[in-house]
């Protein structure tokens, strides 16, 4: 059953989001040469704690680490070791905390050093995919209005949405229905109402969009070999026109 947030459990989710985000900035901020995919989770843990939090993904289903950090090829669950990042490199970085019973959830892919320009587009499109879905997210509209939004966009600059992994609601358990697809036909799917809380991410492939998962049972793959970028945010739909984004560290 899809949770409508009431407006003291929206007040929680907004707390949790802002520490997320807030993290994310952390981890983003930490992407250049030398350092190690490790460190940066290190950080991420310190700091969600230090905020009364607990990190989310921190156990979840036998996960190693605090977040999530996937460097190139790799599109989601990297695993954090002691990889050196290089220049050239893109990283994504997937967050998320708990406070209050509520989680927030969050992701962001940022260039290591002097990137590629094919790279900078990726992660550039794959970001504004996002906005793109954000025009489907009120009242009135269905879960599909986004998932078409971003893939049209995404298809439209030549790049790949992965089918294999969804976005997915966000409240009391870091996943709840409904799911949200970054694909498919418009006007399908659980209709929009104030109060839902839906984690949005595309997941974007620079060739195709197949992926596989290695050994570890986490890290997930182009299979081709090619890059990928991801972009997430928490969001709440609210009356009008225009969904809150949660993850936000205003």
């Amino acid at each position: 059953m899809i949770s409508i947030k009431s407006s003291r459990e929206i007040e929680h989710m907004r707390r949790a989001g802002r520490i997320t985000a807030q993290a994310r900035e952390l981890a983003g901020s930490m992407v250049r040469p030398g350092v190690s995919t490790l460190e940066i989770d290190t950080a991420v843990r310190k700091f969600i704690e230090s905020q009364g939090a607990r990190p989310s993904f921190l156990g979840y289903a036998g996960f190693p680490g605090s977040a999530c950090i996937s460097v190139n090829e790799v599109v989601i669950h990297g695993i954090p070791d002691h990889r050196v990042l290089k220049e050239g490199d893109i990283v994504s970085v997937d967050v998320g905390a708990c406070i209050d019973g509520f989680h927030g959830d969050c992701a962001g892919t940022y260039p290591c050093g002097q990137v590629s320009d094919e790279a900078m587009r990726l992660i550039r499109v794959t970001e504004q995919s996002f906005w793109e879905g954000m025009k489907f997210a009120h009242p009135g509209c269905r879960i599909s209005d986004i998932s078409h939004a971003v893939q049209k966009y995404v298809e439209g600059n030549g790049y790949s949405v992965v089918r294999d992994f969804v976005g997915h609601g966000v409240g009391a358990k870091l996943h709840e229905p409904p799911e949200v697809p970054n694909f498919g036909p418009a006007g399908h799917g659980v209709r929009l109402q104030p109060g839902m809380t839906i984690a949005v991410e595309p997941m974007v492939c620079a060739g195709h969009w197949e992926v596989r998962v290695l050994k570890d049972k986490w890290t997930t793959v182009t299979c081709d070999g090619s890059l990928a970028a991801h972009y997430e945010n928490t969001i709440l739909i609210t009356e009008g026109e225009q969904p809150e984004i949660l993850t936000t560290t205003e």
